[in-house]
């Protein structure tokens, strides 16, 4: 008998690990998947689940390239894969584990592969463009009927900062994304890697320093939602979801999102596995899990962002595939446009001025 109970302690002690060694830990984006997912993902696999969550892509990079992430998905955006990839921090994905890749789209992959050279290393998660949000009652009340809450305009022109400073105006603190969209609007290259071109984006932000509240990249879904702030430059789902939640609340506060007429950057946020994974088995079995149609469909659902699936589509609702501010027609695509990642010496000018910019000295 003694000899049995040892024998189940030890059976036990050997599932016990065999549990702990299936473990998927996931790192991805605040506020962007259906948690439900989650859930669905240990039940129909048996693995648990660890996820977790950054908010800028600059977190998730300091974790990448000092290795020993832990992880085995991470969800980088295109320009900081591209730099992770050559840095050797990701494994080439395994297709025979991942049949659900036919569901993917050709419009999004094409796009992707500037990034990811045959996409070898990362599928499509989400993609979306970067603009504005606005409180539309308040801003048409700071500036009038005609405020430009399509253009650049709004947030760049001083004279509208100054009026729309009292009801709050939020910016990213996202220098891949700002410093771009600031040189686009004074009509030079978005994605120069020139020193001085990126320099001119000082003077475009320096005379609007004083009317920015904040420089976040997650707070302004709340903020806008709740009517704290009238302003926010942002990722175009987390402005919808302002929105809704705005409306669910029925608080009278009514969100628009717009990609502004100047042009804005289109960006891609996709699904890797790090080098040193420690259950790239796992992590290919929650890929294959992100890529089934329904699976994909119900993360849009929920996050208002579009996605790389094309079989998702089917599965979308309305609100969603049918919204342009979500799945743009193809002129206004072509009206956008993408960025390449800044090489190390670059980066660190953009980082110093970043820094400087968000200080205001």
């Amino acid at each position: 008998m003694k000899h049995v109970l040892l024998s189940s302690v030890a059976v036990a002690t050997l599932m016990a690990g065999a549990a702990s060694a299936e473990t998927v830990r996931v790192y991805n984006w605040s506020d962007y998947i259906d948690e439900s997912l989650l859930e669905k993902f240990e039940e129909e696999t048996g693995i648990e689940l660890v996820y977790d969550v950054f908010d800028s892509n600059e977190m998730l990079e300091t974790k990448m390239l000092s290795g020993g992430s832990g992880y085995d998905v991470v969800v980088p955006t295109g320009t900081f894969l591209q730099r992770q990839i050559t840095a050797g921090a990701f494994q080439p994905l395994d297709t025979s584990k991942l049949p659900n890749l036919e569901n993917m789209w050709d419009v999004v992959s094409s796009r992707t592969e500037q990034y990811d050279p045959d996409n070898a290393h990362s599928i499509n998660y989400m993609w979306g463009t970067t603009g504005i949000g606005v409180n539309l009652g308040k801003v048409k009340e700071a500036l009038g009927e005609d405020a430009p809450v399509d253009s650049w305009d709004l947030v760049f022109d001083p004279a509208n900062m100054e009026k729309l400073a009292d009801c709050g105006v939020h910016f990213l603190d996202a220098p891949a994304e700002m410093i771009p969209a600031a040189l686009n609007y004074i009509g030079e290259d978005p994605n120069s890697h020139d020193p001085d071109v990126i320099a001119k984006a000082e003077g475009v932000f320096m005379p609007i320093r004083p009317y920015i509240q904040k420089f976040h990249s997650s707070e302004y879904i709340n903020a806008l939602a709740n009517g704290d702030v009238c302003v926010a430059v942002g990722w175009s789902g987390d402005i919808l979801q302002a929105r809704d939640r705005a409306a669910e609340a029925d608080n009278g506060v009514e969100v628009a999102y717009n990609a502004p007429s100047e042009g804005a950057q289109m960006w891609f946020d996709q699904m890797a596995i790090p080098v040193d994974a420690p259950n790239p088995e796992g992590a290919h079995k929650f890929l294959n899990f992100i890529m089934d149609a329904e699976n994909m469909a119900a993360a849009s659902n929920y996050v208002y962002y579009a996605n790389g699936n094309k079989a998702s589509q089917e599965h979308l609702v309305e609100d969603v595939i049918g919204d342009p501010a979500i799945y743009p027609s193809e002129a206004a695509l072509d009206n956008l446009f993408t960025t390449t990642p800044y090489p190390p010496k670059v980066q660190r000018v953009v980082t110093r001025l970043w820094t400087k910019i968000k200080s205001g000295t």
